[in-house]
Formats: C-alpha cells, sequence, structure tokens
C-alpha cells in the first residue's frame, strides 16, 4: 500500500506578539504603527501544522512537505532563516501582503491556486495543513475555503492529533464545545486538518537541516510570484485595541462561600 503523502502546509508570517501591536487607519487603509519595523514570526498555529506534517512525513517514506507562505518577501526572508533549521521542507513563496486586514476568500484563491501548480502534484496523496486559527487574524474560513476550492470535502478543523492506521485510514481528534473531543476516521487523502495545539514541542534547531533547506529557500524567496490583494467590498470604520476594564474592590473578612456566591453572580449577568 502506497502510504506517502503529499503534505501542504498554508501558513504566513504575524508580527511577533512580545511587542506591542498598535492598530492605525493609513491612506492605504488600516494597518499597525511601525509594522515594517516589528519583527516577525512564523503564525504559531501554522507553526503547530509544519511540525505535525513533518513528523507524518517522517513515518511514511516517501512524503513530502510543502510550506506555503504568503506574505512580504522581506519578512519571509528573516522567518524563513529560523523555520528552515527546524524541519525539512520545501517552500512556496508568495509575495504579498499578510495580516489581519486582508479578505480570506481572495487570500484562499491565491494559496489554491499556488497548490494545484506544484509540479507532479497528485491530489489523491494530498494533505492540506494549516492553522486551525490565527495570530494575525482569527477568521478561521481561509483553510476551509483552500480546500473548497480544492475540491477537497474532507476537512477537520480543531485537530489535535491525527493518526494513520495500517490500513492507511486516518484516526482524527477534533476539538468539539464544551471541552471534549470528537474522534473521526477516514478513509484517507485528500484532506484539509485544520491544527489546533497538536502535541508535539518546538523542534530544536538543526543547522544541517537548515544549510539543507536554505539551498531551495533562497531561491523560492528570489521567484516570488507578487500578489496583489484587491480587497474588493472591504471597509473599516475604525481600528483600534480592545480596552482594558478593571473594576477592584477590596473586602476583609469575606467567608469562600460569599466569595463564590459573588463570582457567580457577576457571571450570571454577564
Amino acid at each position: 500500500m502506497n502510504n506517502a503523502y503529499t503534505i501542504v502546509v498554508c501558513g504566513s508570517v504575524v508580527p511577533d506578539p512580545l511587542q506591542t501591536l498598535e492598530p492605525v487607519a493609513g491612506p492605504a487603509g488600516p494597518g499597525l504603527r511601525n509594522e515594517a519595523m516589528l519583527p516577525a514570526v512564523l503564525d504559531p498555529w501554522a507553526s503547530h501544522a509544519l511540525y505535525e506534517a513533518a513528523r507524518l512525513a517522517r513515518e511514511h517514506a516517501g512524503s513530502k512537505v510543502w510550506l506555503v507562505s504568503l506574505g512580504p518577501r522581506a519578512k519571509l526572508q528573516q522567518v524563513m532563516m529560523i523555520v528552515a533549521q527546524k524541519v525539512p521542507f520545501e517552500l512556496i513563496a508568495l509575495d504579498g501582503p499578510a495580516g489581519g486586514f486582508t479578505e480570506a476568500a481572495e487570500v484562499a484563491a491565491v494559496l489554491a491556486d499556488a497548490i494545484a501548480a506544484i509540479p507532479g502534484l497528485d491530489r489523491s496523496r494530498l494533505l492540506v495543513f494549516g492553522g486551525w486559527e490565527s495570530a494575525s487574524r482569527g477568521a478561521g474560513a481561509t483553510l476551509q475555503m483552500v480546500g473548497e476550492r480544492l475540491g477537497i470535502p474532507d476537512q477537520f478543523q480543531g485537530v489535535d492529533s491525527a493518526r494513520v492506521d495500517a490500513d492507511g485510514t486516518f484516526e482524527i481528534l477534533e476539538r468539539v464545545e464544551g471541552g471534549r473531543h470528537q474522534v473521526s476516521r477516514c478513509a484517507g487523502p485528500p484532506m484539509v486538518l485544520g491544527w489546533a495545539t497538536g502535541s508535539l514541542a518546538e523542534p530544536k534547531n538543526n543547522p544541517q537541516v537548515g544549510m539543507v533547506n536554505m539551498r531551495a529557500v533562497m531561491p523560492a524567496l528570489q521567484k516570488a510570484r507578487a500578489v496583489s490583494l484587491a480587497g474588493a467590498g472591504l471597509a473599516f470604520t475604525s481600528v483600534t485595541l480592545p480596552k482594558q476594564v478593571r473594576a477592584t474592590r477590596i473586602v476583609k473578612d469575606a467567608s469562600p462561600d460569599e466569595v463564590a456566591r459573588e463570582i457567580v453572580d457577576w457571571i450570571r449577568k454577564k
């Protein structure tokens, strides 16, 4: 049985969440203050998807991992210098805007076209991975639309685990309401998996993996296709940070039952 897979991970760059992110309205639309100066990282949700893809590829000989990333080329180069040392992959770079103010449908169209153009792509062995959410925009819709454009009806979101059985079927653990998981079984690819946290730690930097990856990453960045997202029909009336609300009341000699009752009453009013 052929258990080799083509695993395509969709993931972009986002501003380092440890930085102060202040939204501003500019002449070209909304953005972040000093956005060009902010250091970038690979989206954390996409990182989980990439590490899970690498694990699956290691377990099934002949599998290959691709990373399709849409973002400013300079930022992509900055981030890939680090990510390339984590796991083996081949990069497909798209030079264009990335962030919380792009339209999910437009991004999905660009990503789907890039995946469809992979040379020798066997859709019967295709697994599309990505983040269930995003650190730049938790729309939760981009990956689903990528799958629809590629004609993949089997989609799983909020995935924490995906195991391949001896007969080639997948057992997938998805998050559902109430802190529970749903166990699903799928006969095999093609599939779309939107990863939550997964179960893998961040791999250590491996300079040898980095050297192998960078031989292909740098040419991929140099020939990155320029992408323009028109944002037709999008309009932002305002962009502001969420307001912090804090109401502190100091009470002495209150019993635990009284404190608990007050907290429950407060929650019920919300």
